[in-house]
């Protein structure tokens, strides 16, 4: 090239870079360097990548403007709970790397986000608070990994820098040790429970959560979803919170969610002696009352949401002085009995709604001291040694 308005002189090539795949038409690139040797090195690398078939033009889309555009296809797919979640990790992201050209992101700002989100990465107002968890780094990572591989495949980055990213061993072991899990009730907690909620209007919604039922599920039930007289409950609709407040009811969680179950006999006369309970205050209410089908409603007939059932049950917990745990986990103790009362595997899913035993077994079978007692005692014959007679005194 001849020399610039200021005498300088610059180096360009115009290179084929392949046909524009919805016209057919030839595509070029143009680069301009103001050395020589830059000008050779680019164009070496273009022809390389091309003839490699893993040539990435160059653009200036940010990671703010990229993650939009994955969010709105991802989107498309998602429920809206989900959609939440997802938008709420990737806001995590935004904050820190957002402004930086999807091609210019590299390793080392991943892993700086990273440590910066497990230090410090609850920002309240304009200051940083303490870090987050180390699940929900983990969460933000997942999705920009995905919307990353993502970029990948429509060749707008040449790797996945986040891809190797991992949260130290260290601080997941620092996690634990600080804050040490609560274990879900024992058998004998379970009964203690059953007896404090015996003469609560709440009784049969409360087993339903003790059959191992997700609380949406429970809020989700309608009486339609009950056959009372063959003793059977349908799982098919779901009634969770969008960030505490919404209400969204959707479908089961997922296909294997969708499910049908024996009502235990206990179970089936507390959900009897609840309709009837629910005729009376519907005759006592007059128009007032709301006629909405669902199972776990108040005394004028308007369905409670998960939080107001979860709020009953830790007033139950309060008045009778019970350890403090989730309602949800009573999955884990419901399925924890049914794991070691010898019920199958594949019965074992089936019940808790999911797929693959593996996920019920990992999550929500958690034995404690005393559900060891009998491999105890199974140990002593190995050793040949006598069980000692114990004599009351």
């Amino acid at each position: 090239m001849p020399p610039n308005a200021k005498g300088q002189v610059r180096y360009r090539f115009v290179v084929d870079v392949g046909t524009h795949p919805a016209t057919g038409k030839r595509k070029q690139l143009t680069r301009t360097f103001g050395t020589l040797r830059e000008a050779e090195a680019e164009y070496a690398r273009i022809t390389v990548r091309r003839h490699e078939g893993a040539l990435v033009p160059r653009h200036k889309l940010t990671v703010n403007e990229w993650l939009d555009q994955w969010f709105a296809k991802k989107a498309e797919d998602l429920e809206e709970s989900t959609i939440s979640t997802y938008r709420v990790t990737l806001d995590r992201v935004r904050g820190r790397l957002g402004h930086i050209r999807l091609q210019e992101l590299t390793e080392d700002d991943v892993e700086a986000w990273m440590l910066w989100a497990l230090r410090e990465g609850r920002v309240r107002a304009t200051k940083a608070g303490p870090g987050l968890g180390v699940t929900s780094v983990e969460m933000s990572l997942t999705r920009l990994k995905e919307a990353l591989n993502r970029a990948v495949t429509r060749r707008l980055v040449a790797v996945n820098v986040a891809q190797e990213i991992t949260i130290p061993r260290k601080v997941r072991k620092a996690e634990r040790q600080a804050k040490a899990e609560v274990p879900p009730w024992g058998v004998a907690e379970v009964h203690a429970f059953v007896l404090a909620v015996k003469g609560h209007r709440l009784y049969a919604p409360f087993l339903l959560s003790l059959m191992g039922l997700r609380p949406a599920e429970v809020c989700g039930m309608r009486w339609a979803d009950l056959d009372l007289d063959q003793a059977t409950l349908v799982v098919a609709n779901t009634r969770t919170l969008m960030g505490n407040k919404i209400v969204v009811e959707k479908d089961a969680k997922s296909l294997a969610g969708e499910r049908s179950l024996p009502l235990p006999d206990p179970v089936r006369e507390a959900l009897r002696g609840f309709k009837a309970a629910q005729a009376a205050e519907k005759l006592a209410a007059g128009r007032v009352y709301e006629t909405s089908g669902y199972v776990l409603v108040d005394e004028f007939g308007a369905p409670l949401d998960v939080r107001q059932l979860r709020e009953q049950a830790y007033k139950v917990m309060a008045g009778n002085a019970l350890r403090r745990v989730r309602l949800y986990d009573a999955r884990a103790s419901c399925f924890t009995y049914l794991a070691n009362h010898g019920v199958p595997d594949h019965l074992l899913a089936r019940w808790a709604g999911h797929a693959d035993v593996r996920t019920t077994k990992r999550w929500y079978v958690k034995p404690d001291v005393e559900d060891l007692r009998s491999a105890a005692d199974t140990w002593s014959g190995l050793t040949g040694l006598p069980t000692p007679v114990v004599r009351e005194m």
